[in-house]
């Protein structure tokens, strides 16, 4: 997800599960091979497992950014064929590449010549008027050709023309059906599913039928719902951790990070929807919302965030006893 997965974003999502696999935010073959490559590739060794999310369509440029991917210990290059922005279709990466599979399984199978590490495919369900069992099928059999055995398959449809970027996250309908129909047409490749999902019961009833599931912006906008992922689908012992506890094992981070220069913002901005539904949340985003972007805003901003939630969950508790001796 471009600008929202970024380095501190994993680290903090990686503290409420160890074991989901983590992806980066998009990142450009351009970007990697005439940019600042530590930039776009640094992370925390706690992150892993962690794949790196290529775009872009020139296979040889492809093969030399997973060849940085293996090189930096990354778990998985994963080539993204299903980003609807207008970044992306200017310059020719992301869902527009659908409409040319033989290019996506050459720039594929120039990946899997140079590196041993997983190379799998992100794409939509279709484009624009491509929109069919058939025209997915035919799609998918082209890459798999090539060497893929593992797609996630965003259950919508991509309208690049007409549509927004962010209408395109909403306005096309989920065909989930579509996505169970491909895994039974190709039942020897890992078929994942994503988009529209928000719950783990959720994950859990489309894994009846599937490999796997990709949970996106819900995990964003409500990261709690990370806390029972290793639990319920990774066969660990159940957790008593808080809301609280989490903030605890981040701030370490954060303090680290600020040493380094980085401002608070770039960290807390990715934290706001942790009290999501927990009263003094809106209190707990209000002040980070408008205190953490300040110059010197510190760990204390933060810390100051935190005491607004335990506050109110305090005041909570204490006029549930009011009424209790009542």
């Amino acid at each position: 997800m471009l600008d929202w997965t970024d380095r501190h974003e994993r680290y903090f999502l990686r503290i409420l599960s160890r074991n989901a696999l983590l992806y980066t935010e998009m990142v450009t073959t351009g970007a990697l091979l005439h940019g600042d490559v530590p930039r776009h590739l640094d992370y925390h060794q706690s992150e892993h497992p962690l794949a790196l999310q290529l775009g872009g369509s020139d296979p040889a440029d492809l093969a030399r950014c997973a060849v940085m991917a293996e090189d930096y210990g990354y778990d998985e290059v994963n080539l993204n064929i299903g980003c609807p922005s207008d970044r992306v279709q200017s310059g020719r990466f992301g869902a527009c590449l659908m409409a040319d599979p033989a290019l996506v399984a050459q720039g594929l199978a120039a990946i899997k010549e140079r590196v041993n590490i997983p190379a799998t495919i992100k794409c939509r369900i279709g484009i624009d008027e491509h929109d069919s069992d058939e025209f997915l099928f035919n799609f998918v059999e082209t890459i798999a050709q090539a060497g893929c055995e593992t797609f996630i398959i965003h259950a919508r449809i991509a309208r690049l023309q007409g549509l927004s970027p962010k209408q395109n996250r909403d306005v096309p309908p989920l065909n989930y059906p579509r996505v169970m129909r491909l895994k039974e047409r190709f039942p020897h490749l890992q078929i994942i599913i994503n988009g529209g999902i928000k719950t783990l019961q959720d994950a859990k009833d489309l894994l009846d039928s599937l490999d796997g599931v990709m949970i996106g912006r819900e995990v964003y906008q409500n990261p709690w719902i990370l806390n029972s992922v290793d639990e319920e689908f990774f066969g660990e012992s159940a957790n008593d951790r808080t809301r609280f506890d989490v903030m605890q094992s981040y701030i370490p981070y954060v303090e680290e990070q600020r040493r380094a220069g980085v401002p608070l913002q770039h960290m807390t901005r990715h934290i706001l929807g942790l009290f999501h539904g927990v009263p003094g949340g809106k209190a707990f985003r209000r002040h980070l919302s408008e205190n953490a972007f300040k110059k010197d805003a510190g760990v204390a901003v933060l810390e100051d965030a935190l005491a607004l939630v335990a506050g109110h969950n305090m005041q909570a508790e204490a006029d549930a006893l009011a009424v209790n001796f009542e």
